[in-house]
């Protein structure tokens, strides 16, 4: 008779879920995960890892054309989407049934199906299907999915209109299509087809693209993106969607409030995510929620004792390794280690678009919002000798400081690399550096590193290559 008792049982096995199981059971916990779909969620099945995989593709094509620029030749360059799409889909597969060895080696029992929460009189149990799981703490990480908009025609139809699934997996290339949305998820979409060849258009609601990054990043990005050829209509707004046989007309709202009526073969939906939160027997327990996400407090609990939620059902940031790190926080309390709560302000955010772009903490902005006067420091990569190397010489970094303290406030990159770079600040400021220690790190020679010793000397006037 299968086993049916447990120290912990996490529903979901995506960057959250998985992650959360080993750690658990790590620590001596009895640990089982249930998951309906794909081990490894929808991060390593359908987000970040085949994403990435068709970004290096553009990326190598775009290379291939520009072959001469590094006294190459290449003839005939061209590609084929059905090989683009294989070549993505075997990365996320190689990954999954990693996944599966991780868990099995670590004995967390895997349970196939779709659970959903059981009121009780102590901790609720857990239902999947005919069968009824018990366990004296149950994490909810459940994930999240692609938000739409009924009412104003932007759902989904699997053939004109995309989410990223379909996105992901085109049969065919299509020769134009419009991304609603900016963020990292549209501008990686729309990134990867303009230098597939396609015509893009982006239409984003706020006043420039990439709207949560610091100003200066967001105008330097604008501006490599329009010189590719991408369209950006910002503060803008879809109207409405009118299908046709072989495209949809996208009715635009400008920033003048004048109607443009945009042409194209497909449609991304891109306008944001929404925790999955149905179904689970949330409403009968009395757990929280807010906006379609569950409320945790610093260490994944909810308001239900027993209770837990991690990852994208427990809100922004909607990153895979924000879930994975509150996740660990969660079972290493519930297992009665001495660990700190779960706080969002040094989680970096990456967009794996053409110019990458990475940041961490405050944007200056933000920074000064918050009241602080702050020193800023700038460093091109005009001014980087690898960069230039590289062929890679459009790129900005940007580092904000508490002027008093010496505090690194927030750290602000566009260019090559960028997503590799940012863990140096990340870990500065994990560690409470100040600007002083920053400037005595010995950064090695050539790299694209050096250029984030040069933001943090410029901030206090004393920058050597620029």
């Amino acid at each position: 008779m299968a086993d049916t008792s447990f120290d912990v049982i996490i529903i979901g096995g995506g960057p959250g879920g998985y992650v959360a199981a080993i750690r658990a059971a790590q620590l001596g916990l009895k640990t089982a995960l249930v998951e309906r779909e794909h081990l490894g969620g929808i991060c390593l099945n359908w987000g970040c890892i085949p994403t990435k995989a068709l970004l290096r593709t553009s990326e190598v094509y775009h290379l291939m054309h520009n072959a001469k620029d590094f006294g190459l030749s290449a003839e005939n360059v061209s590609f084929d989407i059905e090989a683009v799409v294989k070549r993505s889909r075997g990365v996320a597969g190689r990954l999954s049934g990693g996944v599966a060895m991780l868990l099995k080696k670590n004995k967390v029992t895997v349970i196939d199906g779709e659970a959903k929460l059981a009121k009780t009189a102590g901790t609720p149990d857990v239902l999947v299907g005919k069968d009824r799981y018990k366990a004296k703490h149950v994490i909810i990480a459940t994930g999240a999915r692609a938000r739409t908009v009924p009412a104003a025609g932007l759902e989904p139809d699997g053939d004109k209109v995309w989410t990223y699934k379909e996105a992901m997996t085109p049969e065919t290339m299509p020769k134009s299509l419009l991304v609603i949305g900016s963020g990292a998820i549209g501008i990686e979409f729309a990134s990867f087809y303009k230098t597939m060849g396609a015509e893009v258009t982006v239409v984003e609601m706020m006043d420039r693209v990439l709207p949560v990054e610091d100003a200066e990043i967001s105008k330097f990005a604008a501006k490599s993106f329009t010189k590719q050829g991408m369209k950006l209509m910002t503060s803008a707004q879809v109207e409405k969607l009118e299908k046709g046989a072989k495209s949809v007309k996208v009715h635009v709202k400008n920033a003048k409030g004048k109607v443009e009526i945009v042409e194209v073969e497909k449609v991304i939906l891109a306008i944001g995510i929404q925790g999955n939160t149905e179904g689970l027997g949330l409403e009968a327990l009395g757990v929280k929620t807010d906006r379609g996400h569950i409320i945790n407090d610093g260490f994944g609990r909810t308001n239900v004792p027993g209770v837990y939620a991690i990852g994208d059902v427990a809100g922004p940031p909607w990153l895979a390794h924000k879930a994975s790190h509150e996740g660990v926080v969660c079972v290493e309390k519930i297992a009665g280690e001495n660990v700190h709560p779960f706080e969002t302000g040094n989680i970096p955010g990456c967009t794996y678009c053409h110019p990458q772009v990475a940041s961490v903490g405050l944007t200056e902005a933000k920074a000064k919002e918050a009241g602080y006067d702050v020193k800023v420091g700038r460093f091109s990569f005009v001014g980087n000798g690898k960069a230039i190397a590289l062929g890679e010489d459009q790129g900005l970094v940007k580092t904000v400081f508490d002027a008093k303290t010496g505090e690194l406030l927030g750290a602000h990159m566009v260019g090559a690399e960028v997503t590799e770079m940012i863990q140096g600040y990340v870990v500065a400021r994990q560690l409470e550096t100040t600007e002083e220690d920053l400037m005595h790190t010995v950064f090695p020679h050539p790299t694209l590193s050096e250029m984030m010793h040069e933001s943090v000397l410029d901030a206090y006037g004393k920058v050597i290559h620029m």
